[in-house]
């Protein structure tokens, strides 16, 4: 099992959990070729929309993927993305902020948002589940699937 982290606008992410799938890299298919049935998956959000200035800097969702099915969904006639698809978990959005100074994944504490630049990354086992511990406040075996 591995750890990944998805960068996106909060509005996309909506989008994703209302639809129960997750795009990545402006809907390219090598992110997602990374991912297996059971990898989990972070979902952060640097701003609240993609083209808006308003900031968010936060975990806003957390997932696993489902099983090991790629595929493309047509969203307009020129753009035909990659999509996975993710049982996402009730969660609670988690500020990065307080996280900085105790996650492995950022080696730079000044330059925080740096791992982040490529939109997908993976993580080690220990700040997934300091990530997790802010965002799933119970047991997931006892939240309800979304």
């Amino acid at each position: 099992m591995k750890y990944w982290i998805t960068v996106a606008s909060k509005d996309h992410i909506a989008r994703g959990i209302a639809g129960g799938f997750m795009q990545a890299n402006h809907g390219k298919q090598a992110a997602l070729k990374r991912v297996h049935a059971g990898d989990w998956v972070l979902f952060y959000s640097p701003k609240q929309t993609m083209n808006g200035t308003e900031p968010c800097k936060a975990f806003t969702a957390i997932g696993q993927a489902a099983d090991e099915e790629i595929y493309q969904h047509k969203m307009f006639d020129d753009f035909i993305p990659w999509r996975r698809n993710i049982r996402f978990y009730e969660s609670t959005e988690a500020p990065i902020i307080p996280l900085v100074d105790e996650l492995d994944f950022i080696i730079n504490k000044k330059s925080w948002g740096y791992p982040f630049r490529f939109g997908f990354l993976e993580i080690g086992e220990h700040d997934f589940e300091l990530i997790k511990k802010q965002m799933i406040k119970t047991a997931i075996s006892e939240r309800a699937v979304i």
